[in-house]
């Protein structure tokens, strides 16, 4: 009888700890949450939600505050306004997660109040796992608007804001915009043809009349410097001078400068473009560079983590396979008398 008694002492004393160790999981699962029930808000997103899934965290400034509870489209959820045409605004994610407010204290602004001050929600990566979260930060008011859905939200909005890869993308398209505006081809075919006139008035142009009668006056200064007829030079030094004026002044010449003219202001207007150009490129550049050694440096802990939960799930595996009455109701009881 006494055996008998402590057996059944130990099996209920073994019931009741199954139930404690249930209600905690139960807690667990809860996100030790009882008692405090999260508010609901959604978001409005017009790019690719890829990698994010319900059940992520929902995260401020790396603190955890809530999860994605729902994702889907806004077309599936709310309907246009009665004459409203379907407009982009319908083609847009939806997605709702809730925040537990205990976290984040009694002393938080009103939201619309934190919404005109910047307050947005963004898309984020974890790491290079690619998988995603949503991000609550105080951004620029000015660079992300707040724009009112034409639709009547059932929970409180939090305007969403392009997350770093899509801000990266976006300038880089509009680098490249810029620089498909240049008109390289007509630029390069103005300075051909400016080489090309110039190089046929040297060679047999009116310009070269002119080189030649100059070579043939310094010829005849040098002869005549010796005899002392300079009056004679000078009268051929005003001869050329007046046909050097009468052929800058001609209809050709007045072409070739103003082709001339225009190919420099071509030329101005594509170096003055180019500084930008170079400059929005290695912004992106060093954007990209960051986000990627910030995706590095959050894998480095995560891999840490993994390995250790793959060495304690062997450990207790062969615990299992070795001695599974003894992990599972512990020592025998002693043997009665």
């Amino acid at each position: 009888m006494p055996a008998q008694r402590a057996l059944y002492l130990r099996v209920g004393l073994l019931m009741v700890a199954g139930l404690v160790l249930a209600g905690g999981f139960l807690v667990f699962l809860a996100g030790n949450n009882f008692g405090n029930r999260p508010v609901v808000y959604e978001t409005y997103i017009r790019e690719s939600v890829q990698g994010l899934d319900i059940g992520a965290p929902v995260k401020y400034r790396g603190v955890s505050l809530g999860r994605v509870t729902e994702i889907g489209l806004v077309s599936a959820t709310y309907r246009a306004p009665q004459g409203e045409p379907f407009a982009g605004a319908f083609q847009m994610v939806l997605i709702r997660f809730d925040v537990t407010m205990a976290r984040v204290g009694e002393s938080t602004p009103d939201l619309d109040l934190a919404v005109s001050q910047g307050f947005r929600v963004r898309l984020a990566s974890q790491g290079l796992t690619g998988l995603a979260y949503l991000e609550l930060d105080f951004l620029a008011a000015e660079r992300f608007p707040v724009q009112a859905p034409p639709w009547t939200p059932r929970y409180p909005v939090i305007p969403a804001a392009p997350s770093t890869v899509a801000q990266v993308q976006t300038a880089a398209q509009m680098l490249l915009q810029r620089l498909e505006q240049v008109d390289l081809g007509g630029l390069i075919d103005n300075l051909s043809g400016l080489l090309s006139d110039l190089r046929k008035e040297t060679n047999d142009g009116d310009f070269s009349d002119v080189l030649n009668q100059a070579a043939q006056l310094l010829r005849r200064l040098n002869q005549e410097g010796g005899a002392g007829d300079l009056p004679g030079a000078v009268a051929d030094i005003r001869a050329v001078a007046a046909e050097a004026r009468a052929l800058l002044g001609s209809r050709e010449m007045r072409g070739t400068l103003t082709s001339a003219s225009q190919a420099m202001a071509e030329v101005r207007n594509a170096a003055a473009r180019l500084p930008a150009s170079l400059a929005a490129l290695e912004t992106t550049l060093r954007s990209a560079r960051g986000a990627t050694g910030d995706l590095q440096a959050d894998l480095d802990p995560i891999l840490r983590d993994l390995r250790s939960a793959v060495a304690n799930l062997r450990d207790t595996t062969e615990l299992l396979r070795r001695y599974p009455s003894q992990a599972i109701f512990g020592a025998p009881p002693p043997s009665g008398r």
